[in-house]
């Protein structure tokens, strides 16, 4: 990540909010922002960051692949 115009880059990000848009955003009606922030702020730190599953990991979520990965040797 981090390059401008990095077709690779925007395909990823795509993919993520694509995803989030489905899963979360348009399952219900937000009423206030501070209720929507509130339920991004809990699908990304906990649902997606430590349960949804990643095809990218094995089908395993961040946290059990973090744990089944030994650590890089220095």
């Amino acid at each position: 990540m981090g390059s401008i115009g990095d077709c690779v880059d925007n395909a990823m990000m795509e993919s993520f909010w694509a995803r989030v848009q489905v899963e979360l955003l348009n399952r219900r009606r937000w009423r206030t922002r501070l209720e929507l922030s509130t339920a991004l702020f809990e699908y990304l730190e906990i649902f997606h960051n430590r349960q949804r599953r990643h095809s990218a990991l094995g089908v395993l979520s961040p946290v059990e692949y973090e744990l089944r990965t030994p650590p890089p040797v220095a």
